[in-house]
């Protein structure tokens, strides 16, 4: 099927629903440029960060080195886009979490489609829960879970701020001492907050979009 700017339209039908996705979101720069990320064609199904606020989270990761070989947890994911970008910008393994099985779906489609001379050296997880319980479980078993050096957060604006800061504090057990974790939220909606020890070192605004950096407190 094509659509009326002759894409390929992919459809899968469950029960009387029909979703479909057009393949047009691409991977920015790294070994992976240009490939594709799947996408739902229903725009209210995910909220894909906008390229400036991408770029701008890129260059600051790339900029402080942190996804050389970096372990990476990609909380909300929905089409996989800021996982699938810091894969290709170098670190090692993505572990995606998205509750939506049909998403889910095309992320693994997007993993499976990768193509190039490092494809066997990365790695990539689907957890397909909701990011509450993941986050919860994890901080359950901070002693024996694997240090994530890098983590995204970019939950629905609707999700309330107070969930948030738990999901925040969860994932502060596992992040590794020298991690980033970066957060999106609205501008319009209340401010995070993070627990003892931990810091929001930077903010940036970028339209609707308020990105948040948290680290652990340097010692002075």
């Amino acid at each position: 099927m094509y659509s009326q700017r002759g894409e390929y339209l992919y459809c899968a039908t469950e029960m009387i629903v029909q979703i479909c996705y057009v393949r047009h979101m691409r991977i920015i720069a790294g070994r992976f440029k240009n490939q594709e990320i799947k996408t739902p064609k229903n725009a209210s199904t995910t909220r894909p960060t906008t390229d400036r606020t991408k770029e701008a989270i890129f260059s600051h990761l790339d900029a402080t080195g942190m996804l050389d070989g970096a372990r990476v947890v990609d909380i909300y994911a929905g089409t996989g886009a800021l996982g699938f970008e810091a894969l290709s910008r170098g670190a090692q393994s993505v572990t995606f979490v998205e509750a939506d099985a049909t998403i889910a779906a095309l992320i693994a489609q997007t993993a499976r489609g990768l193509k190039g001379p490092d494809v066997r050296q990365v790695a990539v997880k689907i957890v397909r829960t909701k990011a509450e319980k993941y986050t919860a479980k994890l901080a359950e078993n901070a002693d024996s879970a694997p240090r994530a050096d890098v983590v995204f957060m970019d939950p629905p604006y609707a999700v309330p701020t107070d969930a948030v800061n738990a999901q925040i504090r969860d994932m502060t057990a596992v992040l590794a001492d020298d991690g980033v974790m970066m957060v999106e939220r609205s501008v319009r909606t209340e401010d995070i907050s993070v627990p003892d020890g931990y810091e929001i070192y930077l903010q940036k605004d970028y339209g609707e979009t308020a990105v948040f950096y948290i680290q652990k407190k340097q010692e002075s």
